[in-house]
C-alpha cells in the first residue's frame, strides 16, 4: 500500500510564500524520483518540479528562481518551497512518486494554492 498525503497549501497574497510537503509511505518499497505537478482551473496537469533520489532537480521555465524543491530520503518527504507567489501560481498542487524496482507512479490527494490579493 502507498499513500502520499500534501500538506502546506492555502491562500496567500501575491509576492507571498508558501512551503507544501509531502510524505509518502510506500510499505518498504523504494521511493525514486518524487516531484510536484499542478493544475489550474480549465487548464491540464502540469509538471512544476521533479527530484531524483540523488537530488537532481528539474523546474518548469515558469517557476525557475522562485520555487525550491528538496527531499528527506529517510522521512520519504519531498517539500516545495514558493517564493514570489503570483496569481498565475493559483492551482491544485498534486506530489507524484514513482515506487519501486517498476516505478509505479502514485499520487497524492492535491493541496489548493490561491494567491489572490
Amino acid at each position: 500500500q502507498v499513500q502520499l498525503v500534501e500538506y502546506g497549501g492555502g491562500l496567500v497574497h501575491p509576492g507571498g510564500s508558501l512551503r507544501l510537503s509531502c510524505a509518502a509511505s510506500a510499505s518498504g518499497l523504494g521511493i525514486n524520483a518524487m516531484g510536484w505537478y499542478r493544475q489550474a482551473p480549465g487548464k491540464q496537469r502540469e509538471l512544476v518540479a521533479t527530484i531524483s533520489s540523488g537530488g537532481r532537480t528539474n523546474y518548469a521555465d515558469s517557476v525557475k528562481g522562485r520555487f525550491t524543491i528538496s527531499r528527506d530520503n529517510a522521512e520519504n518527504t519531498v517539500y516545495l518551497q514558493m517564493n514570489s507567489l503570483q496569481p498565475v501560481d493559483t492551482a491544485v498542487y498534486y506530489c507524484k512518486a514513482l515506487v519501486g524496482r517498476y516505478m509505479i507512479a502514485y499520487w497524492g490527494q492535491g493541496t489548493q494554492v490561491t494567491v489572490s490579493s
